[in-house]
């Protein structure tokens, strides 16, 4: 008698080997931009080089949701290069026209300082050489101004790039009502920093180049955005100060505190 033939299950394929580099397959890709979890961030080094790393360091992804609800504010961003003397003039706009000054840096370094699990990660990537993306910072900037009863805020340092803007805008839904640019030559802008500095010249000199260098690249696609829309007002910073703050007045008058 003919037995049957036994059936056999048909086997599975082979599992493919496993990539030990999650965002590896991503670096061929010049279009690729930033992307949170175990993928690629292209972004700029020190020196404003474009380098590939993994992008955050923690198990959530970080997520940037619009906070400030129907409050409605006025934000002006204050940008210029390191030595531009836009922190005096912040300060001065606070005291004669009643705006928020808010700090990118020091949101940040606020929030380290607090041991939160947020500070702490930021602390992380900052230690690792990494840049703290811009959903955190803008996190901490909707959180300073849902706090603050004031409607109408200075944001300093920020946004460094055109990502950083670009994420702002998104999340917020706010287009600022004009950038405050202080433009100053770098030879005025390094004369000032190394006046501020004792001790060790060749190395500041170093730094503080690298910190032109990187403006240059990162910030002034900034700020060339919003001048073909108009909303670019040049303060000639390398006149004396009192003279500098004239001109700012000239720009903030539509805002100027009742008496």
């Amino acid at each position: 008698t003919d037995r049957p033939t036994p059936q056999h299950a048909p086997r599975a394929p082979p599992t493919p080997p496993c990539d030990p580099s999650p965002w590896s397959r991503r670096r061929a890709d010049p279009s690729t931009g930033i992307r949170f979890g175990a993928q690629l961030v292209r972004r700029r080094g020190a020196m404003g080089t474009v380098v590939d790393a993994p992008a955050v360091v923690t198990e959530k992804e970080v997520v940037a949701e619009n906070m400030l609800g129907d409050k409605k504010v006025t934000v002006v961003f204050v940008l210029g290069g390191p030595g531009s003397g836009k922190g005096t003039q912040c300060s001065n706009i606070v005291e004669h026209f009643g705006f928020t000054h808010l700090s990118a840096g020091d949101l940040l370094r606020a929030e380290i300082k607090s041991g939160s699990e947020n500070g702490t990660m930021i602390e992380n990537m900052i230690k690792e050489g990494k840049i703290v993306p811009s959903e955190v910072t803008i996190k901490l900037l909707q959180q300073a101004m849902i706090k603050n009863e004031n409607d109408k805020f200075l944001i300093d340092g920020f946004p460094r790039n055109e990502e950083n803007r670009a994420a702002f805008e998104n999340v917020t839904k706010i287009s600022p009502a004009f950038v405050l640019f202080f433009n100053c030559s770098e030879e005025e802008m390094e004369r000032r920093l190394l006046g501020r500095n004792e001790g060790r010249v060749d190395d500041n000199i170093e730094t503080i180049r690298k910190r032109f260098k990187v403006f240059v690249e990162s910030s002034l696609p900034v700020i060339e955005y919003y001048d073909a829309k108009d909303k670019v007002k040049k303060i000639d910073a390398a006149k004396p100060i009192p003279e500098v703050f004239e001109d700012v007045k000239a720009i903030f008058a539509p805002y100027a505190k009742a008496t």
